[in-house]
């Protein structure tokens, strides 16, 4: 993979901010898409946020759910092509959990941030074939949930809503005579707009990326505990404003890899898993060699990671959204990344896989 040097030069403030400190000279790692999906049928800035769904048994048959903004949820296969169209409002973020720690017997869920109804959009995913349905709305008591993320910490089902207005969220799911159902389960705050957001089981945290300002981690297991900062746009490390998608690639033993989207300069920054999450390097997504059809990826929204291997994907799977593909807010879509790609770009350990 190739490598060249980024040096950046912020505007006053971040210089200010970052004590008048010298400019950073790291590399800037290029890696190149697989294949993508194909793209969004409706113009503007359509396409926002992906999740990968594992089959259990084949893994072939695996699926990525990816969000329009302005129709519903859409169902890819691994090569991309759309397998299903589930047009019920504007899903902004999506994210699943195999089996969610409920007792939901044959399927998965996965959950949406939905602005048409200002709830959270149940989802049943098959575990025979990967059809997916629409099976349920939760109120969320507050107007227009954007970011959303699910996870399992400490047994518990908890569904994490971000806030145009700062507040984040978390709800326990539980299910009820047949039916799922919700209640808070805490709130919590930043200072401005956040978006992105990540459970990690292993570590008992949340963590959430504030538009402006950076990314934070909540320690589930305290309630005491605020957010603490794991990296700033201040720190002159790749990380920029607009900071959007956050996921895991997902290692044994507590180990992995904190992916981060900096939308703002159409670049990825990768961080330890563990606390207290070692900033390990920045990579964007250049055209595929000898592929002018597979083009370069700008300023991705959502993403999500898998450790789990897929075909043509060993060492698992990265899905970006891609805002120009390659004109901007046109034909919006996703693209499917090998993991083993970023790995070798960034010289990251060959860690086994959870």
């Amino acid at each position: 993979m190739k490598l060249f040097k980024g040096l950046f030069t912020g505007s006053l403030a971040g210089l200010v901010m970052a004590g008048c400190a010298s400019a950073p000279d790291y590399e800037i790692a290029e890696v190149s898409a697989v294949t993508e999906t194909a793209p969004m049928p409706n113009r503007g800035d359509a396409a926002d946020d992906p999740a990968i769904w594992v089959h259990p048994g084949d893994s072939a048959r695996s699926r990525i759910l990816g969000t329009n903004k302005d129709q519903g949820l859409y169902v890819y296969d691994l090569e991309g092509e759309i397998l299903q169209e589930l047009l019920i409002g504007q899903i902004n973020n999506v994210d699943l959990r195999r089996s969610a720690g409920l007792e939901t017997e044959g399927f998965d869920l996965a959950v949406a941030s939905n602005d048409s109804v200002n709830a959270v959009s149940l989802f049943s995913i098959r575990r025979t074939d990967g059809e997916v349905a629409h099976i349920g709305d939760i109120e969320t008591g507050k107007v227009e949930p954007y970011g959303i993320c699910m996870g399992t910490p400490g047994g518990d089902t908890l569904v994490g809503i971000t806030y145009k207005d700062g507040t984040v969220q978390i709800m326990r799911l539980a299910m009820r005579e047949g039916a799922i159902s919700a209640g808070l389960f805490r709130i919590e705050a930043v200072a401005s707009q956040p978006e992105g957001c990540v459970f990690d089981e292993a570590h008992d945290a949340l963590y959430v990326g504030e538009e402006a300002r950076g990314i934070w981690r909540l320690d589930l297991a305290d309630e005491s505990s605020g957010f603490r900062a794991v990296d700033m746009v201040s720190s002159r490390r790749g990380l920029s404003v607009d900071v959007e998608g956050l996921t895991i690639w997902r290692g044994a033993e507590g180990e992995g890899w904190l992916v981060a989207s900096s939308q703002g300069r159409s670049q990825f920054v990768v961080y330890d898993r563990a606390p207290p999450n070692a900033w390990r390097g920045v990579f964007r997504v250049v055209e595929a060699p000898g592929k002018p059809d597979l083009d370069a990826v700008s300023h991705t929204d959502g993403l999500d990671a898998t450790s789990a291997a897929l075909p043509g994907y060993d060492r698992g799977l990265l899905v970006v959204q891609d805002d120009g593909n390659p004109r901007p807010e046109v034909d919006q879509n996703f693209k499917l990344l090998d993991w083993a790609d970023v790995e070798a770009a960034l010289s990251l350990p060959e860690i086994a896989a959870e």
